[in-house]
C-alpha cells in the first residue's frame, strides 16, 4: 500500500540528531515530524522552540507507544543501535538508523533475524556516502567498466582536530576509530569492488595528540590494509588529528584507469590570494562534505517506507562492514593479521 505521508520520530538529538529532524520537518517531501526523545531536557526544549514539536519523550518506550508515530530515526549511541532497532520492529515501525549497525556481530545478526519477522517493515542503516553524488556517479563508471575491473580501494577519513577532545570521551562507546569512521570507507569498498568477501586484514594505529584514547584501547590515527577472497584489496586511513579541516578521499584503481572521488578538502571553488600565499578554505566537518547525501539517504528511506521505492542497501551490508571493522581494531589491537572464517 503507497501511503502520502509517513509520521516519523528522531531519537537522539545530538548535533546529527538534529540536522536529521531539520532535513525530516522541512526538506523530505513524505515526512511528518511528529514527535522527538531525548534524556536531554535542553534538547527537547530545541525541537519544540525550533521545530515545533510537541510530543517530546525523555523514554524511548514510551514514544514507541505513540501509535501514530509510524517510523524511528535513530541517532543515538550505537551501544543501543541493535536493541532500540529491535523494539522498534516490534512496535510495528520502520526504522532508520545511524552506523554503525553494532558494536558486536552477534547483535547485527539479531538484528537482521528480528528483521526478517517483519518483512513488511523497512530498516535502513545510514552509510550515506552511498548517496553523494560523487559517489553514485564513480560506482555507475565502474559497472560500466570505465576503469577495467577494479582490484585496489585506498580510501580515507580524517577528521579536523578537536582540542576539546569530545570524541575521547565517546570512544568508551564508539567501537574505536575504525567502527567509528573507517565503516564508510569499509562500506565503500564493499560497494564498488562489488560485494567481494573479506579473506584477511592488518591495522596499526598510534594517538599523535590525544594520548587519552590509550585507555579505551583506541588511536587517534590508524591505518588497515584489507585482502578480499577474489583477490581485490582496500586500505583504510582514519584520521582524527588533521589541522586543515575534514577531507574524505577514495580512489579506485582499476585495469583500464583510475578514479578519485574528494582529492582535497576544498570548501568551494574560491581562491584567496594575500600576504598569507594563495589558497582556499576548507570543508570543516562531515556534515558539511555531506549535506546532500544526508538529504538524500532520508529521503530514500521515507520512499521506500511509503510504498514509493526500494531501499539500494541491505541490512547485510551493515553487518558485513560491522565484521571487517571489528577484525581490523582486533588486527590493531592484538597486532597480527586476523584471518575470516
Amino acid at each position: 500500500m503507497t501511503l502520502s505521508t509517513l509520521n516519523v520520530a528522531v531519537v537522539g538529538l545530538g548535533r546529527l540528531g538534529q540536522r536529521h529532524a531539520e532535513n525530516l520537518a522541512q526538506r523530505v517531501p513524505g515526512a511528518n515530524l511528529v514527535a522527538v526523545c531525548s534524556p536531554v531536557e535542553k534538547e527537547l526544549e530545541w525541537a519544540r522552540n525550533t521545530l515545533g514539536v510537541q510530543q517530546c519523550y525523555a523514554d524511548y518506550a514510551a514514544l514507541l507507544a505513540r501509535p501514530e508515530v509510524q517510523a524511528v530515526f535513530l541517532v543515538t549511541p550505537t551501544s543501543l543501535h541493535a536493541q532500540q532497532i529491535i523494539a522498534a520492529l516490534k512496535a510495528g515501525k520502520h526504522v532508520f538508523c545511524e552506523k554503525p549497525l553494532s558494536l558486536n556481530l552477534e547483535d547485527c545478526l539479531l538484528v537482521e533475524q528480528e528483521a526478517a519477522r517483519h518483512p513488511h517493515l523497512k530498516v535502513m542503516i545510514g552509510f550515506v556516502r552511498r548517496f553523494d553524488a560523487s559517489y553514485r556517479d564513480a560506482a555507475r563508471k565502474i559497472r560500466e567498466g570505465l576503469i577495467g575491473k577494479p582490484y585496489l580501494i585506498r580510501s580515507q577519513t580524517m577528521d579536523q582536530n578537536d582540542p576539546d577532545g569530545f570524541f575521547v570521551r565517546f570512544s568508551a562507546s564508539s567501537g574505536g576509530i575504525f567502527l567509528d569512521c573507517s565503516v564508510h570507507d569499509v562500506d565503500l569498498a564493499r560497494w564498488l569492488l562489488g560485494n567481494p568477501k573479506p579473506r584477511r586484514v592488518f591495522a596499526t594505529g598510534t594517538n599523535a595528540i590525544h594520548a587519552a584514547l590509550d585507555e579505551f584501547k583506541d588511536v587517534d590515527n590508524g591505518i588497515a590494509t584489507l585482502e578480499f577472497s577474489d583477490g581485490s584489496m582496500a586500505t583504510f586511513m582514519a584520521s582524527r588529528t588533521m589541522a586543515h579541516g575534514h577531507e574524505t578521499l577514495t580512489e579506485t584503481f582499476g585495469t583500464q584507469g583510475r578514479l578519485t572521488v574528494g582529492a582535497g578538502a576544498n570548501l568551494n571553488r574560491v581562491e584567496i590570494a594575500d600576504r598569507h600565499g594563495i589558497r582556499h578554505e576548507c570543508t570543516p566537518d562531515f556534515f558539511s562534505r555531506f549535506a546532500d547525501a544526508f538529504l538524500l539517504e532520508a529521503r530514500e528511506f521515507v520512499d521506500a517506507a511509503l510504498g514509493r521505492g526500494e531501499l539500494s542497501l541491505s541490512l547485510n551490508d551493515a553487518t558485513e562492514a560491522t565484521r571487517i571493522g571489528l577484525a581490523m581494531t582486533q588486527a590493531m589491537r592484538e597486532r597480527r593479521v586476523v584471518d575470516f572464517d
